[in-house]
């Protein structure tokens, strides 16, 4: 690090930033880097047995002493002993709903993952058995939608990276994730919100009919290539005609949802009183996730600033009760969001509580601290806020790799683990 000095712990006082020279399991602090807050920390850390420990300056908000005090401060071994049983409880309970919130999140990635099986199935089956498609996709959207109302107290996780070429079945899922999650939260009866679904589900089939080199090219289409893609809504509802019982909201979604309020949207130039409520929502969801993930060779946003994008540029084009229901229900810093802390660390924002958007849970890097079991930590227990948002490509490689940025940003909800 390059800011960091060595120093004898007798040069330490409040304000220092510290990082400690052992193992996250041999300290009581719930960090092995962090602030001096009170004295009686610098007298724990004394107790700890260690000589010196690595300041560093640029995160301090005081330099370390330039001479030993050796006289140390007026404070009891009894207090330094109180602290120690209070800090080291702390930091057992912290554990243990660590380890829940962790149990939580792989409860979440399994129903994701059995719900992405089952898209990659179904789209599979698209060209061969139609009907057997739609009816095991209304059968998925069922089921999330049951999932989705039954769950009380709603948090956004952030998902694991997508396995290479699967971009359309991620892209399809996320966009009817955070479609029905944005219906719910406009209080739309289920029959609507599971049109949302099942539109969003199947709004790129269209895409199965194109040519494959030119869903793959990464260097920009030409006009009449991009004229080509920009038919695939009305591709995909030829898929969808051959189904009776289609439901027309959903149609709506396929056919509609690259078209924009003031008619500048593809492939007919359609205005806000020729578009549904639900091709509306899709167009707005649809746009977020493909800001974060352009098809083409541009390099995707990271959510935060897509979100930002969205509110700027959007008045006029996208419906802003959807955009605003979106940027409410994701928070400022959306689950994908690589931020910096009060406390000078870096993280990971892994999930957002739907009641708490200004405390979302971090996972943050601690080099003394295994990969797996980095801490996840929620910002309002530990009295911390983030400072800023930064592009993953900004961090240092080896916190980079520790914290393992989503090259692809997916959203599945869970319950909160609190319950």
């Amino acid at each position: 690090m390059g800011n960091s000095r060595f120093v004898s712990i007798n040069q330490l006082q409040v304000g220092n930033y510290v990082r400690l020279p052992l193992s996250w399991k041999d300290h009581p602090f719930l960090f092995s880097s962090f602030r001096i807050k009170q004295q009686a920390q610098i007298e724990l850390i004394k107790k700890l047995g260690l000589d010196s420990v690595y300041v560093d300056i640029s995160k301090s908000d005081v330099p370390p002493l330039d001479n030993d005090n050796e006289a140390g401060a007026d404070i009891s071994a009894q207090e330094v002993d109180e602290l120690h049983v209070k800090m080291e409880h702390y930091k057992a309970e912290r554990i243990e709903i660590l380890k829940k919130m962790r149990r939580d999140l792989n409860k979440t990635e399994e129903n994701f993952d059995r719900s992405l099986a089952r898209m990659r199935n179904l789209i599979n089956k698209l060209r061969s058995r139609p009907l057997n498609a739609i009816d095991e996709g209304k059968e998925l959207i069922s089921d999330i939608t049951d999932e989705l109302l039954a769950t009380d107290n709603l948090v956004l996780h952030l998902m694991a990276d997508q396995k290479k070429d699967d971009g359309i079945y991620y892209h399809s899922l996320n966009v009817a994730v955070l479609s029905m999650l944005i219906a719910k939260q406009l209080e739309w009866p289920r029959a609507d919100i599971e049109a949302m679904g099942l539109g969003a589900l199947f709004h790129d089939v269209g895409k199965l009919k194109l040519p494959t080199q030119l869903l793959r090219k990464k260097e920009a289409l030409s006009a009449p290539e991009q004229n080509l893609l920009n038919q695939h809504p009305l591709l995909g509802t030829e898929l969808i005609k051959l189904v009776d019982n289609f439901p027309q909201a959903a149609t709506d979604v396929i056919v509609n949802h690259h078209e924009y309020l003031d008619g500048s949207g593809h492939p007919r130039n359609l205005k806000a009183d020729q578009l549904s409520k639900h091709a509306q929502l899709a167009a707005a969801v649809n746009k977020y996730d493909t800001l974060c993930h352009p098809s083409s060779g541009q390099s995707g946003k990271t959510p935060y600033a897509a979100l930002g994008y969205l509110y700027k540029y959007s008045k006029g084009k996208l419906n802003q009760e959807v955009v605003g229901t979106l940027i409410k229900m994701l928070g400022i810093y959306p689950p994908g969001s690589v931020v910096e802390l009060t406390s000078g660390q870096f993280g990971l924002v892994m999930s957002v509580n739907l009641d708490k958007l200004l405390y979302p849970r971090i996972l943050v890097y601690d080099p003394m601290v295994p990969k797996d079991q980095a801490p996840i930590i929620d910002l309002e227990a530990e009295g911390l806020k983030i400072t800023r948002c930064i592009p993953a490509t900004a961090l240092p490689e080896n916190i980079y790799k520790y914290l393992n940025p989503r090259e692809r940003i997916s959203y599945y909800f869970g319950s909160d683990s609190k319950g």
